[in-house]
């Protein structure tokens, strides 16, 4: 337990290291906080502070810095924000969040978390089954067709194949029809058995254009983007990665793999309203230098991804909170819209 004048003195300590990023010193840290305490009363508290893992001494600065778990103790307990966006214009988010595709909305909240905050933004997509609502056949040339399919939540996927056997357009505006009409709504693994079913009853050119398509759809679900990434270059211009290329080749592994960025986004999914992880104090975020602020968002209420903020543990934790959170409520928002 920390008595009232060692948060203060703490609290001021991160404000300041967060606002300049270099190491806070006894006599700035008597300016800024505004107590009437000695140089040496501070210098003892800092002593303690240190001690209790909450503060450390670069090795080229008398000054000190937080630590992860100062970092930890100062968002629970200490961080002021103050109701509404910090200097945040929200019309770009409510111009660009429009309802028409989902996967468009998932992309777009990913930049705009990104030049936002100025780090990186980061958004799983929804599960979805893989269920068609229309599909339509076009076409090209000779063998050539494109197949159009477009999802219940209004995702479109293009694909062109090639046939065994030139079709006609009324071919494959008949085809088009006998799918519309005996398996929309149904996932495509129901489709797929069903056509197996009655191949026999079908136009062996149709069963095998249906079949292609089931199969372009099946392919178009797998390869879906389920974490969408935006941003990543702006690390390579913080104060806090810049100078370290160790660091930065082990974040761009990260976005890389995205494996552990699953992980994470999954665990914050399961909890409401926004999460802070630090890197160093647990497993699930393995970068001491790394943070990241997140919420999950819903669609009709039910909570089906998590979007967030990653960057540098020296960032404005009260700004990124009001971006993250705005940016859900408003990506629910548009995703719940019919």
């Amino acid at each position: 337990m920390l008595d009232e004048r060692s948060k203060s003195l703490l609290k001021t300590l991160v404000e300041r290291y967060i606002a300049d990023g270099l190491p806070v010193g006894s006599r700035t840290l008597s300016k800024a906080s505004g107590l009437e305490l000695s140089p040496a009363t501070i210098r003892n508290v800092m002593a303690d502070l240190e001690e209790l893992g909450l503060i450390a001494s670069p090795h080229t600065s008398a000054g000190r810095i937080p630590t992860p778990r100062g970092y930890r103790l100062f968002v629970d307990t200490m961080l002021t924000a103050s109701p509404g966006m910090i200097g945040v214009d929200t019309q770009p988010i409510e111009t660009q969040l429009q309802p028409d595709q989902p996967q468009r909305v998932i992309a777009s909240a990913a930049h705009l978390l990104s030049s936002l905050s100025n780090f990186v933004g980061v958004v799983t997509a929804p599960h979805k089954p893989s269920v068609f609502h229309h599909i339509e056949f076009m076409r090209l040339g000779e063998r050539r067709v494109l197949v159009i399919m477009v999802s219940p939540d209004g995702d479109v996927q293009n694909r062109v194949i090639f046939t065994a056997h030139d079709m006609s357009q009324a071919d494959l505006a008949e085809a088009s029809n006998r799918l519309n009409a005996q398996y929309a709504g149904l996932t495509l693994e129901a489709v797929r058995e069903r056509i197996k079913g009655e191949v026999d009853a079908l136009r062996s050119e149709i069963a095998v254009l249906m079949s292609a398509a089931v199969q372009v759809g099946a392919e178009a679900m797998q390869e879906e983007e389920r974490v969408v990434i935006s941003g990543e270059r702006n690390l390579l211009t913080v104060q806090d990665f810049n100078n370290d290329m160790g660091s930065l080749r082990r974040l761009f592994d990260l976005f890389e793999q995205k494996t552990q960025l699953m992980r994470l986004l999954d665990v914050s999914s399961r909890a409401e309203g926004v999460r802070i992880y630090i890197g160093g104090e647990s497993q699930v975020v393995p970068f001491e230098e790394l943070s990241i602020v997140s919420a999950p968002y819903e669609v009709d209420g039910k909570i089906v991804g998590t979007l967030g903020v990653i960057g540098p543990t020296r960032m404005a934790y009260d700004r990124m909170i009001h971006i993250v959170d705005i940016t859900s409520r408003m990506v629910s928002n548009a995703l719940s819209q019919k």
